[in-house]
């Protein structure tokens, strides 16, 4: 007679296993079209501009691509003019987000309060971010600081005499453009965290006879902390990008004293046809803002982590 083998049982726990594995990839199966889109839209380009970077490439020398390593990137921590376009994009960043976020928090007090005509004053207030920020810089170059019509000079003009702002005071007139367009980011960012602010705190303490500029010491501004946080890491990660405004205010003139890192790239890659060099410091303006922003983004989370904990 022949044995019949009995059939090995399987054991609970793969079985287990392989049906959370099932569910997990039924789950992230809809993603993945949209993983493989931003893969190779964002991965692919990037690998290729750094193995551009490793490579000597000027498009008006036909045949002068060669591999030379990381001789463009010694040459980009040499270069003068980048270090100036890096200074010009720090103090631009800092200077745009800082006075944004200071006149933001100004302009968020006031409409937190109700008086006639709130909706229409916040509605005026909010629509310079949404001019694109081509039309917002031609606006202010023609319209406010244009030397002979414009209306900065028609107003300071008694004052200071007549000036002409975009060659005079090139970084600090794209700054007041930029800051007339991010202010209502700002405001609008420090409005929600206002309006999620517990009254019955801030009515306490108006009871026991604080003053308001103690209240908003006290307790407002502690409370505002993690939405103040969030809109300068979020508006400097687009501000340090700026382009629009640098090309249609100053082309970033005189000299380089407007330019910053965007716009130096775009000389070097689109007029100086340098690709091999402009990859490098493509690739170091992105090493650079990941890393600050890897960094400001922990310290956030971890601001909202250590709240939310307390609570």
């Amino acid at each position: 007679m022949t044995a019949v083998t009995a059939p090995s049982a399987v054991p609970v726990g793969t079985i287990r296993s392989r049906s959370t594995r099932q569910v997990s990839w039924s789950r992230r199966a809809p993603l993945l079209p949209a993983l493989v889109f931003v893969v190779v839209v964002t991965q692919v380009p990037f690998v290729v501009t750094i193995w551009y970077s490793l490579n000597s490439w000027n498009l008006v020398r036909p045949g002068s691509r060669q591999f030379v390593g990381l001789a463009n990137y010694v040459h980009v921590a040499t270069d003068v003019q980048f270090r100036t376009a890096l200074v010009n994009t720090v103090v631009l960043t800092a200077g745009t987000v800082i006075i944004s976020m200071v006149i933001g928090v100004a302009l968020a007090v006031l409409l937190d309060r109700k008086f006639l005509g709130r909706s229409v004053v916040r509605t005026l207030l909010i629509t310079p971010f949404l001019v694109m920020p081509v039309a917002a810089a031609l606006l202010w170059k023609t319209a406010m600081f244009d030397p002979t019509f414009g209306i900065v000079d028609y107003v300071l003009g008694p004052l200071v005499g007549h000036v002409v702002w975009l060659s005079r005071f090139p970084l600090a007139s794209v700054m007041v453009e930029m800051i007339w367009q991010w202010t209502p980011f700002m405001m609008l960012l420090v409005l929600a965290g206002l309006q999620s602010m517990p009254t019955d705190v801030v009515e306490a303490a108006g009871v026991d006879g604080a003053r308001p500029f103690a209240i908003f010491r006290e307790l407002t501004l502690p409370h505002l902390r993690r939405y103040i946080e969030l809109g300068v890491v979020l508006g400097a990660i687009y501000v340090v990008n700026e382009f629009d405004s640098i090309y249609m205010m100053t082309q970033g003139g005189p000299g380089v004293s407007s330019t910053n890192l965007p716009y130096y790239i775009y000389e070097r890659a689109f007029l100086g046809f340098d690709v091999g060099q402009s990859a490098a410091m493509g690739v170091v303006v992105l090493a650079g803002t990941i890393l600050v922003a890897t960094i400001a983004l922990r310290l956030i989370f971890t601001s909202f982590t250590g709240r939310e904990e307390a609570a």
